[in-house]
């Protein structure tokens, strides 16, 4: 059985196998959670991002996590070079974080709202997007015990909490803890 949870806090300091940061195609990581990632785990998670061009919109990569908690790090191309993305981009790039994570055996997975920053996608839309397709990737990857969604802002985590909650037959359950570490967890079983 795996869980999905909501966090409300800095990705950058969950202990996971990996966390997801939600790329642009250069892989320069100069904006959002990128820049934070960077800034915590040091120019070399970047630098060997690039080496891996060309990415194309709604693949992953995959690099190490330098001097974060983590020890991966999976680049999901989640927007154009326009900076615009669409639904459809965000499930692929979703689907292609879950490839990259089997292929590394993560049991523990990070991410963040793709398309949301830069992208300026709907919340509310990516939300939806997001959770039904970990919801589906997760009935694949028997290997991945936990994947916790690392928001920011009320309208976020009001907005995956809306999708978590919503009728599919899988169990929802709310963990109420101090502000910083809230979590809903809704459980899959495979």
């Amino acid at each position: 059985m795996s869980r999905i949870q909501l966090w409300h806090g800095d990705i950058c300091e969950l202990e996971v196998d990996a966390i997801v940061n939600p790329a642009n195609p250069t892989l320069w990581m100069s904006t959002g959670v990128g820049q934070a990632l960077k800034a915590k785990a040091g120019d070399e998670i970047e630098l060997a991002a690039i080496r891996q061009q060309p990415v194309a919109v709604g693949d992953a990569i995959v690099t190490g996590a330098g001097h974060l908690a983590a020890r991966l790090v999976i680049h999901a191309v989640s927007i154009d070079r326009d900076r615009r993305t669409s639904g459809a981009v965000i499930e692929r790039a979703v689907r292609n974080i879950f490839a990259r994570a089997r292929e590394h055996d993560v049991m523990s997975l990070a991410m963040p709202a793709l398309g949301t920053g830069v992208g300026g996608f709907s919340i509310d839309e990516a939300a939806r997007v997001a959770v039904a397709t970990v919801r589906d990737e997760l009935r694949r990857s028997p290997g991945l015990a936990s994947v916790t969604f690392a928001l920011r802002g009320v309208a976020a985590y009001a907005s995956f909490e809306r999708a978590l909650a919503a009728p599919v037959g899988i169990e929802v359950v709310a963990d109420v803890r101090p502000p910083v570490a809230i979590d809903i967890v809704s459980e899959v079983r495979a």
